[in-house]
């Protein structure tokens, strides 16, 4: 179709362009904020000339810079019509070493990093935030799981002041394991023990197998808050080199598990892994389970992203090939339904007794009242409709992200689309310093997250973590492409 007047005479950028390149930028704004949509039809050359007053020189131009962008594609005797560019145009981050010996197992030290970081951060309240791996709270079903919150405590008043079970509700173990058996993990409800979020069940999985100067295998890079556990228990990490695409590199483990001793256990992420986003492949999770299982290595599996990952088939996790308790298996649902409810589970394999023990000297038991709505909301055909949904709209506004990075990044800047969820791990140019473009990013408005703080090594200088939380619209555009422009001049920089 084509639409009314009114967006084609929005003002035009400032003329520090040539006057078809701004015209160019005009539309192209326009297309990325929703106003034309892809297979709209847009305005002749002739028309284009008399809105803008412009030459049919700089009509023809103006559409040709277009069509060369990738925002346009025209048709013999139809005209031109919208179209997104594609983010493929970039470059994939490339594949890691794999064949030679990973460095050895070092004590981590980042969490006063971090933390600064992190608290830097807190300057800026009010900084637009595409560095955290929450979705927007807009995104989740807040409405049925208020009613069903007020159901429960008309049906039970005294839930708020009533002891909770230890190892958690019953109806909420029972609607996990119901859960997990159609995600091929077979586990009873009395092997289930609800926790605090997923980062409760991991730090109770590493208490449970290892103790202080032991050494932990994990990914590289690997989600910051993993990093912050292994410090504060005394655990050196081992970094296993991890692929943008396929997970962790079971050849890589292989050489280090037959170099180093003392490895304790591997924490991994296969299912849309932070900050990469990869999905590791059925058949290679069942080779890292025979691997560990050989070197008697236990694998906690960290896996709160399977119901976000899209395409006809759901992977499976790493426990679906466990057959002798080695897996101890921690999920959550706050990235799926409910942030604020920081529900979790774990699974713990051979080490159950121990780990109920650590969860009661830990922290007791969970709520009850969040437990009963969350059994009875995943329970029920509104949790797959909710997360048919959720998966939709991430992927467009994944895609949207994409497009704006492929538009506005500098040339150079290399990504990975993951499939499925809302991170992004985009390499900058050689030398381009994260941390710099972090400090003038929250200057700007804008959090991101640098890739400093997802190693102990130094391999993710120019690296940065991107998220997808909202909707795109014009106000997020606009930040892409401030921070596309903030990538070019990013200096060296020295967070205190």
């Amino acid at each position: 179709m084509l639409l009314s007047d009114d967006p084609h005479r929005a003002s035009l950028p400032l003329p520090d362009e040539p006057l078809y390149e701004r015209l160019a930028e005009h539309y192209r704004r326009i297309i990325a904020s929703g106003t034309l949509l892809p297979g709209d039809r847009m305005p002749s050359v002739r028309a284009l000339m008399d809105r803008h007053r412009v030459s049919l020189s700089t009509a023809i131009q103006t559409f040709r810079r277009l069509e060369d962008t990738g925002w346009l594609s025209a048709k013999p005797r139809a005209g031109y019509f919208v179209q997104r560019p594609s983010a493929l145009k970039l470059a994939k981050v490339p594949e890691p070493e794999v064949t030679t010996l990973p460095s050895e197992a070092r004590y981590v030290g980042l969490h006063e990093r971090i933390s600064r970081v992190l608290e830097y951060a807190q300057s800026f309240p009010d900084a637009l935030n595409l560095g955290g791996a929450t979705a927007a709270a807009e995104l989740y079903p807040a409405d049925p799981l208020q009613a069903l919150m007020r159901k429960r405590l008309r049906l039970r008043p005294t839930l708020l002041t009533e002891i909770g079970v230890d190892t958690g509700a019953s109806e909420f173990r029972q609607a996990v394991a119901r859960r997990a058996l159609s995600n091929g993990v077979t586990v009873s409800p009395d092997e289930i023990i609800s926790t605090t979020g997923g980062v409760e069940g991991v730090n109770l999985a590493l208490r449970a197998v290892a103790q202080r100067g032991d050494t932990i295998a994990i990914e590289s890079p690997a989600f910051f808050g993993l990093l912050q556990i292994l410090e504060s228990l005394g655990l050196r990490a081992l970094e296993i080199p991890t692929s943008p695409t396929t997970g962790l590199s079971v050849e890589a483990l292989d050489i280090a598990l037959n170099a180093y001793e003392n490895v304790k256990a591997l924490v991994v992420v296969p299912n849309l892994q932070n900050p990469l986003g990869c999905v590791m492949p059925d058949d290679r999770k069942a080779q890292l389970v025979a691997l560990c299982k050989q070197h008697g290595v236990a694998v906690i599996e960290d896996d709160p992203y399977l119901d976000l990952v899209e395409g006809p088939e759901r992977p499976k996790p790493v426990k679906a090939w466990d057959r002798d308790g080695n897996v101890i298996y921690c999920a959550s649902l706050n990235k799926v339904l409910a942030p604020g409810m920081r529900l979790g589970w774990i699974a713990g394999g051979r080490w159950q007794a121990r780990i109920k023990m650590l969860k009661f000297a830990q922290s007791r038991h969970n709520e009850t009242l969040p437990q009963l709505v969350a059994a009875e909301f995943i329970s029920s055909g509104d949790f797959d409709r909710h997360l048919h949904r959720l998966r939709a709209r991430l992927s467009d506004q994944r895609e949207a992200t994409c497009d704006a990075i492929a538009r506005y990044f500098p040339s150079g800047t290399r990504m990975s689309p993951p499939s499925g969820g809302l991170l992004l791990w985009v390499e900058l140019p050689e030398g381009t310093p994260s941390e710099s473009l972090y400090q003038a990013a929250l200057a700007d408005g804008i959090r991101i997250a640098p890739g400093t703080i997802f190693s102990n090594s130094d391999r993710f200088g120019s690296f940065i973590r991107l998220s997808c939380p909202k909707p795109f619209d014009r106000d997020l555009d606009d930040a892409m492409r401030r921070l596309g422009q903030l990538a070019r001049v990013a200096k060296p920089a020295d967070i205190r």
